[in-house]
């Protein structure tokens, strides 16, 4: 495996949205514009919860497979519970990837209008507490999302609530990532290079090599965030609502080199998605004479989400 270079994206302290915003806004805003990703540090959410969820999550991959198979809902779409291994596939690519994942959403009170899209909770009977932290784990990465999507308005001379009321009851997404040891003769990739289909995504776990971004000189960049820093990246959603003044990334979770195959990857994305009957529709202030509107025909977010999840294969035709 050829080495791969160190990426150059710069790491940011959360701490400094408290004490300059206007400066973290434009440093998190030139990082997005120039990677589409960004690594920030200080994030706030609480590290004991964080190993807790850790440790439930290598609990649950570790039952039996007919076990976690047990929540696995194919007509779901993979929205809740549990997808197994080898089931998603990058948009284009001709090899599923080499991984299996847990999905909680949003729990939303009986009646609300977007039940009927947003489907409640699966949860395993055990580890014991798992839905208990990964309950609050899902709160904590909204909290934090929320910070990071005001900056973004910020930066975009935007109102700093102006996502909130988007976001409001938003269609996100926790997801809990394993990649199992790779055999010698293994077909395919960890992940499959893609982009992200929401507004932004929030990844912990990043630390174990393996993430890359394609660079515009079409070289494909290591992320390498400090211990306990959060990767933050574009999804297409924010990409399409921006004119691609912040452009969604392609990015991919290659094979480790050999002599650590034997080992599992863990990871926990959080897919923060607008609610599903968001309009995504091109902000003005990204359209110009060198930036002509690419979107004139707006789209809800749901439309959008069912669109991508086909292309992906986690919803059949």
């Amino acid at each position: 495996m050829l080495e791969t270079p160190p990426a150059e994206v710069p790491t940011l302290s959360l701490l400094q949205n408290r004490d300059d915003p206007d400066g973290f806004a434009s440093a998190l805003g030139a990082s997005f514009e120039r990677f589409g990703f960004a690594v920030v540090a200080d994030h706030g959410i609480d590290q004991t919860l964080i190993d807790d969820a850790w440790r439930y999550t290598q609990e649950f991959f570790a039952l039996p497979e007919a076990e976690k198979r047990g929540y696995f809902t194919e007509a779901g779409g993979g929205q809740r519970g549990y997808t197994p291994f080898k089931t998603e596939i990058a948009k284009g690519a001709s090899l599923v990837d080499l991984k299996e994942f847990w999905h909680v959403g949003r729990d939303l009170p009986a009646g609300h209008a977007y039940a009927d899209v947003m489907p409640p909770n699966i949860w395993p009977t055990r580890p014991e507490m798992f839905q208990p932290t990964l309950t609050t784990l899902f709160t904590a990465f909204d909290r934090a999302g929320d910070t990071i999507l005001s900056a973004i308005a910020r930066h975009l001379g935007l109102t700093a609530t102006w996502f909130d009321p988007a976001v409001k009851d938003g269609n996100s997404i926790l997801r809990l990532l394993h990649y199992p040891p790779i055999p010698a003769d293994a077909e395919g990739v960890r992940a499959g290079a893609h982009e992200d289909i929401n507004l932004i995504t929030l990844l912990l776990g990043a630390e174990e090599a393996g993430l890359e971004l394609l660079d515009r000189d079409g070289h494909w960049l290591a992320i390498k965030p400090p211990a306990d820093a959060m990767v933050v990246n574009v999804g297409d959603m924010l990409q399409r609502l921006t004119n691609h003044v912040l452009p969604s990334t392609t990015h991919r979770v290659v094979n480790p080199p050999p002599e650590r195959r034997a080992l599992p990857r863990y990871s926990m994305p959080f897919f923060l998605h607008p609610a599903p009957d968001f309009l995504i529709e091109t902000l003005p202030g990204c359209v110009s004479d060198t930036n002509p509107n690419r979107y004139p025909t707006p789209i809800t977010a749901h439309d959008y989400l069912h669109e991508r999840l086909v292309e992906i294969g986690l919803v059949k035709k």
